[in-house]
């Protein structure tokens, strides 16, 4: 494929968008190696509809790096200077830039609509958005899987911890997914669960408060690693969990993955006690008592994002009891095409 950038510069203007995830059982066993000590491991998440977003526009002067979430910018002259820094205002952007190699000028502008922090996997949609715009820009001709891989490698740089694939995998493809987790790789599954039956029963939470991803995964998988007996019997839960989560989704048996969902959340707190912060737990309760089946944090914790598994008939009543103890609804609308170009 012809790279875009050795056309004429002032006609390219390349968007991308990538959902970001709820995921629902199974989390941090992506990590590598930590599924290896975890037979039949997988994680089960769902794609939904708040988008990274990123736009690369060709022409101007050297490299222009900007983010409307955090407004911050910076400038290079040219891609031999942006490969000479040391230390970026933009990391994400840069590391990426840098794995491309694009030619030329151009502007690479991001946004998202998931809060800083969700704990929804943000970063790594942001980080799959930009791998198809520049993907598309050079002409590298790469596919899905490899963004992926080239997305959590290079937030693994940024971050400076380990980091897994389940927020990728949504990003690229969408819908309601298992990630199996294998020897030599991951694999994904779409499952054969009623898409819209469960979005009914999704309700998502903003917390307001900052989480720290990256760091909570790195003390569990290295007390992993370390031979913590407790962590590794609680992550084997969670793994059984959430093989056996898998079947009730594509047999719509809602009580079940409620059950499931409640157990894992238990381990998940053993695991590390800071995953869940008092404006969390406060919520939870709230949700509860106005009937709510489970809910659990989204991601690693320390703050960000809550899911909730309801009835449809409770979602008003619920709704109105996370608003009332502090908490931020946000849409849960199921993304089934994941990545694509615009």
């Amino acid at each position: 494929m012809m790279p875009l950038a050795g056309r004429r510069m002032s006609s390219v203007r390349i968007e991308a968008i990538a959902p970001t995830r709820i995921d629902l059982a199974g989390g941090t066993l992506d990590i590598w190696p930590l599924y290896l000590f975890h037979e039949g491991a997988l994680t089960l998440n769902v794609a939904i509809g708040l988008y990274a977003r990123c736009v690369l526009t060709a022409g101007g002067r050297g490299i222009w790096l900007r983010s409307h979430d955090t407004a911050r910018s910076e400038h290079f002259v040219s891609l031999a200077a942006l490969q000479a820094q040391r230390r970026y205002r933009l990391p994400l952007l840069a590391e990426l830039v840098k794995h491309f190699q694009p030619r030329g000028s151009f502007t690479l502008t991001t946004d998202s609509q998931a809060p800083a922090g969700a704990g929804i996997g943000g970063s790594s949609a942001m980080a799959v958005a930009l791998c198809a715009a520049l993907d598309r820009f050079t002409g590298a001709g790469g596919t899905r899987i490899a963004w992926i891989h080239i997305s959590r490698d290079v937030e693994c740089k940024v971050l400076g911890v380990p980091t897994g694939t389940q927020d990728h995998y949504p990003a690229a493809f969408g819908g309601v997914a298992a990630i199996h987790l294998e020897t030599g790789g991951e694999r994904r599954e779409r499952l054969r669960t009623d898409v819209r039956a469960l979005e009914q029963r999704l309700v998502l939470c903003y917390t307001g408060r900052p989480r720290r991803s990256g760091i909570n995964n790195w003390e569990v998988t290295r007390a992993h690693i370390e031979g913590d007996r407790r962590v590794w019997r609680n992550l084997e839960q969670i793994a059984q969990v959430a093989r056996a989560m898998k079947p009730a989704l594509e047999r719509h048996d809602w009580q079940e993955v409620a059950r499931l969902m409640r157990i894992e959340w238990e381990f998940r707190r053993r695991n590390l006690p800071t995953i869940a912060t008092p404006a969390m737990e406060r919520i939870l309760a709230a949700a509860r008592r106005q009937g709510a089946l489970a809910g659990k944090v989204c991601g690693a914790g320390g703050g960000g994002c809550l899911v909730l598994l309801i009835e449809p008939e409770a979602r008003a009543g619920v709704e109105s009891a996370v608003t009332q103890a502090g908490g931020t609804v946000l849409p849960v609308r199921i993304d089934r095409r994941g990545v694509r170009l615009r």
